[in-house]
């Protein structure tokens, strides 16, 4: 029997290989997407923040931009374990919307009222469409990433 095709996702020999390039497409794709799109907003004057900040962050004062990709890189790996069984269109699709949606609602409803911030922007929809769509534009970057990274083709 081929072993080989029991497999649907990664075999263990390829775990390391999608959780790393996991990281860095999601961290990549913060610096390219997330910040390209945040960009485009800020200049049709739709986002209130300027992309690619170096303000300090609490509590090491890490530049926010470095923060964020971190983050990503993070969200990245969270990302790839929900979606590591699909590939293609599925993948990319899947990520659009993760993206969309869980770093969203974590960012609105637990790391702002950490920070002192009204929650989902203090359902101002501009700036909750701001959120959706800048996360959304992350989620696509990560899973392009791993769709051309994350697997041997």
């Amino acid at each position: 029997m081929d072993t080989h095709a029991l497999h649907h996702y990664p075999p263990n020999a390829e775990i390391a290989r999608w959780i790393v390039v996991a990281f860095v497409a999601g961290a990549a794709s913060v610096l390219l997407l997330h910040q390209g799109a945040l960009a485009l907003l800020y200049a049709a004057h739709l986002a209130a923040r300027a992309p690619y900040s170096l303000a300090p962050t609490a509590p090491f004062g890490i530049p926010q931009i470095w923060s964020l990709a971190f983050w990503g890189g993070v969200w990245g790996v969270v990302l790839a374990e929900f979606l590591r069984r699909l590939d293609g269109a599925r993948l990319l699709g899947a990520a659009l919307v993760f993206g969309a949606i869980l770093p969203t609602l974590v960012a609105w409803f637990v790391v702002a009222p950490m920070k002192g911030q009204p929650m989902a922007g203090g359902f101002a929809p501009k700036a909750m469409a701001v959120a959706l769509i800048v996360n959304a534009a992350w989620g696509l970057g990560t899973g392009i990433g791993l769709y051309l990274f994350g697997r041997r083709h």
